[in-house]
């Protein structure tokens, strides 16, 4: 596609874009339309699957469950994600900000110029596909700018977890499918499988294609574990010399936090510190640098304290309107959460 600058003008007035320095971005906006209609049919989804338990007792301990071991990503360590609550739980607190991160992605892929017409994805650790509504919720912003020509998305989504994957696509099926345009066609294809079985010999692989993506991404799939994380890594790479077109490209997506605390490195503002940091993580993945941009909504690469972030985010971001009512009805938590960046988003190549 060709980066039309009205469109890229507008999502930068949206997002509230502002460019600290070369590779660090303070957003503090989201598209208000597309966002929050997105969030109203995600908290409609919700309650129709709550309303099917007769024991709401049960459902309130069930969810309660899942979110103490999905909490656990709070404390840099992995959840288990051994329960199909744990979807709702997902749903209900992270996956708007996994889209919200996706679209911006998607954005500065667009606006480099290297976003296809006929987008073939593979996602690893898909989840319940939050990189595939980010990119679809870009493309929907984009056709009321310019005139789309046809445009096709092959998605592949690789997941162990089948009810984050079976939910992800069943609110696709229900709420969002009825409402594409004819300018976006997809179609998609669900592995539900442990990747950690992916090797040249197995089933696993021989269900993903040769040479066929143009598009691999990984989004929040980064372990904190240095054992898993450092054979995960080998089963990527793998799978981007087996699955990736020689053209293709590799677009990661990763808390900063948690990519910083992974290597061994100290939170810093240190630019150089920084690219040190993004070349050990491509150089672990075998990949070669095209750009890196670190999203952040206070405008900092380290954090700021938990009270201070919380009076920031109530003057300056906004808040997921729908979702915080369910959240306390539903995890009986203090929560007030708001559309919230702190992500590297790095492109890379073989």
């Amino acid at each position: 596609m060709t980066p039309n600058q009205e469109l890229i003008a507008a999502i930068h007035s949206r997002f509230q874009l502002n460019y600290l320095d070369e590779n660090l971005l303070e957003c503090t906006g989201i598209d208000e339309q597309i966002f929050y209609e997105l969030e109203s049919n995600l908290v409609t989804y919700l309650e129709s699957e709550f309303e099917r338990y007769t024991s709401q007792s049960s459902l309130h301990s069930n969810l309660s469950a899942a979110y103490n071991d999905i909490n656990v990503l709070k404390k840099g360590k992995d959840p288990q994600y051994n329960s199909q609550f744990t979807a709702y739980v997902y749903f209900m607190l992270y996956f708007l900000e996994g889209v919200y991160s996706a679209y911006i992605a998607w954005f500065f892929v667009y606006q480099s110029g290297f976003l296809p017409t006929r987008i073939e994805l593979l996602d690893i650790a898909a989840g319940s596909g939050s990189v595939f509504y980010g990119l679809f919720s870009f493309l929907r912003t984009a056709t009321n700018f310019t005139p789309l020509s046809q445009n096709l998305i092959c998605y592949c989504s690789l997941e162990q977890q089948p009810w984050l994957q079976y939910h992800g696509r069943e609110f696709w099926q229900q709420y969002i499918e009825p409402t594409t345009t004819a300018a976006i066609n997809s179609y998609f294809r669900f592995n539900t499988t442990d990747m950690f079985l992916y090797d040249s010999n197995s089933y696993v692989s021989q269900e993903l294609p040769r040479k066929f993506f143009n598009f691999i991404t990984i989004s929040h799939c980064i372990f904190a574990d240095q054992e898993r994380r450092q054979e995960s890594h080998q089963i990527y790479r793998r799978i981007f010399n087996e699955s990736l077109k020689d053209n293709g490209y590799v677009l990661l997506v990763v808390q900063g936090r948690r990519l910083f605390n992974t290597y061994g490195y100290r939170l810093t503002e240190n630019p150089d510190v920084e690219q040190k940091l993004i070349k050990d993580f491509l150089d672990e993945l075998g990949l070669q640098l095209e750009w890196y941009k670190y999203l952040s909504s206070t405008g900092k690469r380290k954090p700021i304290s938990g009270s201070e972030f919380g009076k920031f985010a109530s003057a300056n971001l906004p808040p997921n309107k729908y979702m915080n009512p369910l959240i306390k009805q539903y995890l009986k938590q203090g929560l007030h959460l708001h559309y919230v960046l702190d992500d590297y988003v790095v492109l890379g190549k073989k």
